[in-house]
């Protein structure tokens, strides 16, 4: 999966968004639609972290859902 798929997707994707990151909004999820770079602005914003950690999360978050054998559990919340 990609970053285009999970545009696509947006809307199956939204709760394991919400479930990874439980300090987005639903304004939040709304306003990235699926985008990468406003995922991470957002992460920046509501958890204070740099950008490049941002960006790991984001990534990683998509390599979760990537993976064949992901199911929509497995993935570790961040509080």
């Amino acid at each position: 999966m990609n970053w285009d798929q999970v545009k696509g997707q947006w809307k199956q994707m939204r709760g394991s968004m919400k479930e990874q990151w439980g300090k987005l909004t639903d304004d939040d999820l709304t306003q990235i639609d699926g985008q990468r770079e406003k995922l991470i602005g957002r992460l920046q914003e509501r958890y204070g972290i740099a950008k490049e950690e941002a960006q790991r999360r984001a990534d990683e978050w998509l390599r979760m859902h990537s993976e064949p054998h992901h199911a929509g559990t497995g993935s570790r919340p961040v509080k």
